[in-house]
């Protein structure tokens, strides 16, 4: 895309002084020279109404009809990329949309931030008119960006980048599922197809196997990040949270409702200051939702548990001081009396658990309706993954 007569932006050139057609190259200012991993994934297969070009070229071509092509050099996180525009009248500053061709797999893979060096040579009609070099840093493609201050102060929401963290189409999700039904709490995932088997029901299941996966809550949000105008925070990734079996409020949330979209739930993030807690409808109208904190799979770790029994049956008094506050009185003196076992043990901890998470953020939810529906709002937000599936993509 071709734009005459723009307004100044803030540039990251490098280069020397201006030669023929003042060619200069800039990079989106509202990002303060950071490259987003995260955010060139998600762009991928954007399809919102506002997306930011990240870089520019802008020049001024000195004969009618000029063919102007501009060369992005090969690097480490992209390929050399050609861009070929011809503008119609001299004398005029034209800004060109420049889209390196990146190296997806690439970014995909980045854990760490490190720092780039682009470089642009343009050409006008055959000629070299200017080569530019830009230096930028890059973060980790886990840090995800929430919100950006621009020059005027005004903020601009970010938080749709959640839903590309949401990945229904992960190839562990289907041996997932098949362990599930092992489990026994559901004998098939059937999503809103029969009223049998309810959602709450399937949500459950995976609820039983979160926990006996032994999922923790770990609170690593913060990054380093120097950006005064960008506001980010750390995601894990779905595989990350199965394999290192570790999450926060966001993480959780990504890994249940990657889940709930394979077997053909809708879930819903609900997003608050310092906060996200995890909705999903319960009928395919959509009329009604229901609600699960997804934090408290840390509150018991039923692999530890499980490990601690020793070989009388009996689970260790450390760990049974942890579990029983979560059993009625019955259900302890049964195990006791060893009329139940551990498995049962389990599945009733899980569902007096299951039953916790399900109430733990309705009066929030209640309280911040209101803010949840104002889209002017951006400290709260609902973000309903099927709908922002038009938009974006899992990064995968």
């Amino acid at each position: 895309m071709v734009l005459l007569l723009v307004a100044l932006f803030w540039g990251c050139d490098t280069g020397s002084k201006p030669g023929k057609a003042n060619f200069s190259v800039t990079y989106q200012p509202l990002f303060d020279g950071i490259l987003y991993p995260s955010l060139i994934l998600g762009y991928n297969n954007y399809s919102g109404e506002k997306r930011y070009d990240l870089f520019e070229a802008h020049l001024t071509p000195l004969n009618d009809n000029a063919v102007v092509r501009v060369v992005i050099d090969s690097s480490a996180l992209n390929y050399e990329t050609e861009i070929e525009e011809t503008l119609g009248r001299r004398g005029v500053e034209y800004t060109i949309a420049l889209n390196p061709k990146w190296k997806y797999d690439v970014l995909r893979s980045l854990r760490q931030p490190g720092m780039i060096d682009l470089t642009f040579s343009c050409y006008i009609d055959g000629e070299r008119v200017g080569v530019r070099n830009l230096h930028l840093t890059y973060r980790s493609v886990n840090e995800c960006i929430l919100s950006v201050r621009d020059t005027s102060g005004s903020l601009e929401d970010f938080k749709w980048m959640f839903c590309a963290y949401v990945n229904e189409d992960h190839p562990e999700i289907d041996s997932m599922l098949s362990e599930m039904l092992d489990q026994g709490v559901v004998r098939r995932f059937t999503g809103y197809q029969t009223a049998s088997n309810s959602p709450q029901q399937q949500v459950k299941a995976i609820w039983y196997y979160a926990l006996n996966r032994g999922i923790t809550y770990s609170s690593i949000t913060c990054t380093a990040n120097p950006s005064k105008s960008t506001n980010t925070q750390h995601i894990r990734f779905f595989d990350e949270v199965y394999r290192y079996r570790q999450a926060n409020c966001v993480d959780a949330c990504v890994f249940f409702a990657s889940i709930m979209r394979k077997i053909g739930l809708k879930p819903v993030i609900f997003v608050e200051p310092c906060h996200a807690y995890l909705g999903y409808y319960t009928d395919k109208n959509r009329k009604n939702i229901a609600l699960l904190e997804t934090t408290l799979t840390g509150w018991v770790n039923l692999p530890e548990l499980e490990r601690s029994v020793d070989s009388t049956g009996m689970v260790s008094e450390k760990q049974w001081t942890k579990v029983s506050k979560y059993l009625s009185e019955k259900q302890r003196q049964d195990y006791l009396d060893g009329k139940t076992d551990i498995e049962t043990v389990k599945h009733q901890v899980a569902e007096a658990l299951f039953a916790k998470a399900s109430n733990y953020d309705v009066d929030a939810y209640n309280s911040n309706k209101k803010y949840f529906q104002d889209q002017s709002n951006n400290q709260y937000k609902e973000l309903d993954i099927e709908k922002l599936r038009q938009l974006v993509q899992p990064i995968n």
